[in-house]
């Protein structure tokens, strides 16, 4: 075990699998000799080679046609599109052709293609770098989408998704990157994608959140077990396919509810959790399902950016609120 920053266990996590498989392939804007714009793919370059680390042009559509083409040829492609707001740019690819790839034609091909990109507010990011846009591809069928919150599970998460047969879009929260470190194996060893993690367990609330939402919500957890609430924190790790299983035990066993998400109350998944909730456990409930998420405007430039993000005292409000009902 050592002591791992988050993108250090996503470093470690390509460097793991570059090892294990030949026919792994990282590559996109800047990550041969620059690292890329985090150093995500830091020292890379120099241990596998231009073959199997390598730049792209500054053309995400280009990076995403190359992934497909290379997993038709049996090759597990983790491509990098630099900040999450620029994938419009590569939606065909991603959307319309990995995504169908295994249904198109009946079992046939795979697209065993990780697609890691940066994204999330806090840290005063130009326009477009910020974007929350992972429920877009959370209702996107043939797509698995997973965000980590710490650097152990980014670890383990990226080593399965680069394992696995089907494209995984791997998202990791800027503000995540460098915040903290926890230990973390220095050997290979991998999460279940699509299997939630009780972060904290509690009695009189589930608080359901996922990303950098995590530990916002944990610091609110614990400032209000100090004034008698007793909240359970679920970490999703992964928002498709969903754990519908973990969150209806806990909101069975909480009886409450609430659902954090940075991203605008009309996208990300709250909504659909707040749905499955209603569908598993709607007579455990004694109140309704409460949401703390950003307005629904445009990620708003940098000054201001603190106001628009929801926080801690959101978090505190809201559960309050839903306890008291």
């Amino acid at each position: 075990m050592t002591q791992m920053t988050m993108i250090q266990a996503i470093t470690d996590a390509m460097r793991t699998e570059l090892r294990h498989d030949e026919n792994v392939l990282v590559f996109g804007e800047d990550v041969a000799k620059n690292g890329g714009v985090f150093r995500a793919t830091e020292g890379l370059f120099d241990e596998f080679g231009e073959e199997r680390v390598f730049d792209t042009p500054l053309a995400e559509s280009g990076i995403g046609g190359l992934a497909l083409g290379l997993a038709l040829q049996n090759f597990r492609p983790v491509m990098e599109i630099q900040f999450f707001g620029f994938v419009f740019e590569a939606m065909d690819s991603v959307a319309s052709q990995l995504a169908r790839l295994r249904y198109r034609s009946g079992g046939a091909y795979h697209a065993p293609v990780t697609i890691r990109s940066p994204f999330g507010g806090g840290v005063k990011t130009p326009e477009l770098h910020a974007d929350n846009l992972e429920g877009l591809f959370a209702q996107c069928p043939g797509l698995k989408v997973v965000i980590p919150s710490n650097p152990y599970d980014a670890k383990g998460l990226l080593i399965s998704a680069i394992r696995d047969n089907d494209p995984v879009i791997f998202l990791e929260h800027m503000k995540l990157y460098r915040s903290f470190r926890e230990e973390v194996p220095e050997n290979a060893y991998t999460i279940e994608i699509g299997k939630a993690n009780v972060a904290r367990e509690g009695t009189d609330i589930s608080i359901i959140t996922y990303g950098a939402m995590v530990r916002t919500a944990l610091k609110a957890a614990d400032q209000l077990k100090k004034e008698g609430i007793d909240c359970e924190v679920i970490d999703l790790r992964t928002i498709s396919p969903l754990d519908v299983d973990t969150i209806a035990e806990s909101v069975k066993k909480t009886n409450r509810a609430i659902v954090v998400q940075e991203a605008q109350k009309q996208a990300g998944i709250a909504s659909t959790i707040i749905a499955e909730i209603n569908d598993r456990a709607l007579l455990s409930l004694d109140a309704p399902v409460g949401r703390v998420t950003a307005p629904d405007s445009v990620f708003p430039f940098a000054a201001a950016e603190d106001v628009w993000l929801p926080n801690e005292k959101d978090i505190i409000s809201k559960v309050k609120e839903t306890i008291t009902f």
